[in-house]
C-alpha cells in the first residue's frame, strides 16, 4: 500500500485507511511507538499495562514474613518515641 505524506496543521501526516487498521488490531487514538530503522519508519502499537491485582502480586509468594528489628539511631529533633 502506497501514501502520500501531507501536511497536517505544523506536522506531517500518512493517513491510515480504517480497514488497514482494523487487519492490524489496531483502533483510532490507540498509543503508538515510532522507530526509525534505516531508512524505514516502522510503527507498533503499545501493549497496555495489565493491572496488578494483590493475587498477581504475591502469585509466586510461598514463604513466611520474618520481621526483624531495626534500629534508627537515637530521636533526632522533635520526635516522640
Amino acid at each position: 500500500m502506497q501514501a502520500t505524506i501531507q501536511k497536517w496543521g505544523n506536522s506531517q501526516g500518512i493517513r491510515i485507511p480504517k480497514s488497514f487498521l482494523e487487519a492490524l488490531g489496531m483502533m483510532e487514538n490507540d498509543l503508538v511507538e515510532l522507530n526509525r530503522i534505516d531508512d524505514n519508519i516502522v510503527i507498533t502499537k503499545v501493549k497496555e499495562k495489565k493491572e496488578l491485582t494483590l493475587e498477581d502480586i504475591f502469585k509466586d509468594y510461598d514463604g513466611e514474613y520474618a520481621a526483624e528489628e531495626f534500629d534508627w539511631g537515637s530521636p533526632v529533633g522533635k520526635e516522640v518515641w
